[in-house]
């Protein structure tokens, strides 16, 4: 990964350059629709097979070489999970190379995505999703989206997600979850 600095340079590899876009302090469009027409370029959502009963409830997060996942190589595909509790924010994220297929798997998130790559026609474009156990999806996030996410209610959140790549240090940079060229707004939205 290349870091340059300058007033809105993130990052570049290869054709793909990172940059800040200017945004009014908000969360950009909710996604309530797997097929919204306001997702930003490239992101994949897919609701997550959900069995619930008296006992609890089964998912069925994926199948490799199968849905939103087909196209992960099985030789370098690597399963992770992260607990977070009430409140916590981790943001933002992004990746040159590496695509993420998350899948909250208990609990809830106020998921933030954020189009860094100049040149993609929604450069710039902010997407709010809530999943988990109340809307259980599939989200994948491709290179140059900036990603992160809230657990909301009063139960810690549980994230399953699988990634193309082994994990890189080098390919995973951050941005500040307050940093106001983004200017997400983390409260809740009262309405």
């Amino acid at each position: 990964m290349s870091e340059t600095r300058g007033s809105n340079s993130i990052a570049s590899l290869g054709g793909l350059e990172l940059v800040y876009p200017d945004c009014e302090k908000g969360i950009g469009a909710i996604i309530r629709t797997p097929d919204s027409p306001h997702l930003i370029e490239g992101v994949l959502i897919q609701p997550v097979v959900f069995w619930p009963d008296d006992r609890g409830y089964f998912l069925e997060l994926m199948r490799l070489g199968q849905g939103l996942v087909s196209g992960f190589p099985a030789a370098s595909t690597q399963v992770s999970a992260a607990l977070s509790y009430p409140g916590t924010v981790k943001a933002f994220h992004y990746h040159l190379r590496q695509t993420d297929c998350w899948v909250p798997a208990m609990g809830m998130l106020q998921v933030a995505l954020v189009d860094l790559r100049r040149g993609s026609p929604t450069f710039g474009v902010r997407n709010t999703l809530y999943a988990g156990v109340l809307r259980p999806w599939q989200l994948v996030i491709p290179p140059g989206v900036g990603h992160g996410y809230k657990v909301i209610g009063i139960d810690p959140a549980m994230l399953l997600y699988v990634t193309d790549r082994f994990y890189d240090p080098d390919d995973e940079g951050r941005v500040p979850y307050n940093d106001p060229r983004l200017n997400y707004d983390w409260e809740t939205q009262y309405k």
